[in-house]
């Protein structure tokens, strides 16, 4: 009988092992270092949400997970667009049967993706309070800025917010139009070369009618997409869970790529269903250092390094320790299109209006040394607005300044402020609360102090940060950019006219000769011509100096063995669904 009772027990013990090893092996574990601001695709325009909101909603175009240089494939369209009438009309086929996720406004158990879905997300663009994505838009689809101005200027005349949704689903516009069920066209006022791109964004994600009206179009906590993952549980500032949608539409992984994918021995899992992963747990961890003891700990999957953790996983040469590679851990080396400046408001009364203040600013910041301190020596030196891999980077190109303390005291006094009297306080804003961020800070504080410009520090979160930027209240910052799409125009759009705040050129820079530039660039295909557009906008922004130049990221990430898969790209957001964990 105890016999019997042991040999239970053990099958017991050895069952439950199992079940959690089960239940854990697909499993991802992912800090976020930062709150997410929102699940709205309309509005989400940080690298933070997005790696939610990219994993829930989905796009007619992707970026193949493989290749570089980088190849748009469809995702929920049938193909690549069918492009007519010299540029100004766009025929794209839609797959059939794409579910979105479980919804209880849904009057059908099942509700499949439409074309109009895509005209209703593009709509929210255009009247959504706090939309980042109506830059794509603004000017180039027929009717379409007029659709905006009438549903902007007239919401008051409604009865009711679903009286005024309902109006707004309604109403057609020239340039959206469908052809049953599975057919979207698009007609533009001009050539638009890069609406293939906006179409790979998660701005362009369809939304259906019943979401929209049962929210009142408040999609900031409610997500329902037709992506690998849907949202499962949102605890704020502590953890966002996913869970696999089981009826996610056809997908596989790729078997396909570059010489990288090859040498890393990426295919093992080419043609097999996606996503692979199960359950996706977002942790909120705003400190560096929790991250890392969290990630020794095994407790999150992979990590950035940060300065603090260089010295403690590489060696001098830059390679992963020995000891890191006994305990199954990798390192993956990534260049980025991500890239950093300091940042000043064009439209503040000093700062703005004297060019040799800002040159004398731009000489007193040694950004060598700030390389080394905040990225280990690992990020490259900017020398272009510009960052390496896209059409407009030279790597001859010099910037009219360098640090040099004795300069910089000449041209401030040159600015009318000898040793910086005359001058108020200025505010520098970070981009968060943690210690890192209020180093950067100190960083650039005390560098401007050295001629006698005094700085005051404002720690901000990350989302308060982004509100600040948007809403024109910034002073002295750092800017970065995560670049949408591969092409000069993404970077030259944040410095127009057009896009001052809300829109992204958050220094309020405006040159008229950038203005007329950008539409020269936004236009053309031929190479040389962008090439000649690029390096005149590069000149006129060295001289005007809305942007000093700081460093291009280059990512050092850390998995554990078990994560198969993993290709870094800042510009592949919905990468998860190709992520696999092993035993």
């Amino acid at each position: 009988m105890a016999k019997h009772l042991l040999i239970c027990l053990s099958l017991i013990v050895l069952f439950s092992c199992s079940k959690e090893k089960k239940s854990q092996k697909n499993i991802l574990n992912y800090a976020l270092t930062s709150n997410v601001s929102t699940l709205d695709p309309a509005i989400s325009y940080d690298t933070v949400s997005a790696k939610v909101v990219y994993q829930i909603y989905e796009a007619l175009y992707e970026y193949d997970y493989l290749k570089r240089p980088y190849q748009l494939v469809p995702n929920l369209a049938a193909s690549l667009p069918i492009i007519d009438d010299e540029g100004l009309t766009y025929r794209i086929k839609i797959k059939s049967n794409i579910e979105y996720h479980s919804f209880e406004g849904f009057e059908a158990k099942t509700r499949y993706v439409t074309a109009q879905d895509f005209i209703n997300g593009i709509k929210r663009l255009a009247i959504t309070p706090g939309s980042n994505g109506w830059w794509l838009f603004e000017g180039k689809i027929k009717g379409l800025d007029e659709f905006r101005s009438k549903f902007i200027n007239s919401k008051k005349d409604y009865s009711s917010e679903k009286a005024y949704l309902e109006a707004m689903l309604a109403e057609k516009v020239e340039g959206l139009t469908t052809k049953g069920d599975f057919k979207l066209n698009i007609k533009l006022k001009q050539p638009y070369p890069q609406l293939i791109y906006a179409l790979a964004m998660a701005f362009t994600s369809p939304i259906p009618k019943e979401v929209i009206l049962a929210t009142n179009n408040s999609l900031n906590e409610v997500a329902i997409g037709t992506g690998p993952f849907y949202l499962k549980e949102w605890k704020k500032s502590s953890i966002i869970t996913l869970n696999k949608f089981k009826n996610y539409h056809p997908a596989v992984f790729p078997a396909e790529g570059d010489r990288f994918s090859y040498e890393k021995k990426l295919f093992a899992d080419s043609g097999k269903a996606l996503p692979f992963i199960d359950e996706i747990n977002f942790k909120i961890m705003k400190e560096s250092q929790t991250r890392w003891l969290n990630f020794l700990k095994k407790k999150i999957d992979i990590i950035v390094l940060t300065k603090d953790h260089f010295p403690l996983a590489l060696d001098p040469t830059g390679n992963l320790k020995s000891d890191f590679k006994k305990d199954g851990i990798e390192l993956q080396i990534a260049p980025t299109l991500t890239y950093w400046w300091l940042a000043i408001n064009m439209e503040d009364n000093i700062l703005g209006k004297n060019l040799k203040l800002r040159q004398a600013i731009a000489h007193a910041v040694n950004i060598d040394d700030y390389i080394k301190t905040f990225t280990n020596n690992i990020a490259l030196k900017a020398n272009s607005i510009f960052p390496p891999g896209v059409k407009g980077y030279n790597p001859t190109t010099t910037l009219p300044y360098e640090y040099n303390i004795e300069k910089a005291k000449k041209l401030l006094a040159e600015a009318g402020y000898p040793q910086g009297k005359g001058l108020p306080e200025f505010s520098y804003d970070v981009r968060g609360s943690t210690t890192v961020s209020r180093q950067m800070g100190e960083f650039v504080r005390k560098e401007l102090e050295k001629i006698g410009i005094q700085v005051k520090v404002n720690l901000n979160s990350f989302p308060g940060f982004l509100n600040k930027a948007r809403t024109g209240q910034l002073q002295l910052w750092q800017g970065g950019w995560a670049m949408d799409y591969p092409d000069p125009e993404n970077v030259v759009q944040l410095l127009i006219s057009k896009n001052h705040p809300p829109g992204p050129n958050s220094t309020f820079y405006s040159n008229p000769k950038v203005d007329e530039l950008y539409k020269k660039l936004f236009f053309t295909k031929d190479e040389d011509q962008v090439l000649e557009i690029t390096k005149e906008v590069e000149s006129i922004i060295a001289k005007d100096l809305p942007w000093i130049m700081q460093f291009y990221s280059r990512n050092y990430i850390l998995h554990h063995k078990h994560l198969k898969n993993f290709r870094q790209s800042d510009l592949i957001n919905n990468n998860f669904k190709y992520l696999k964990i092993e035993p």
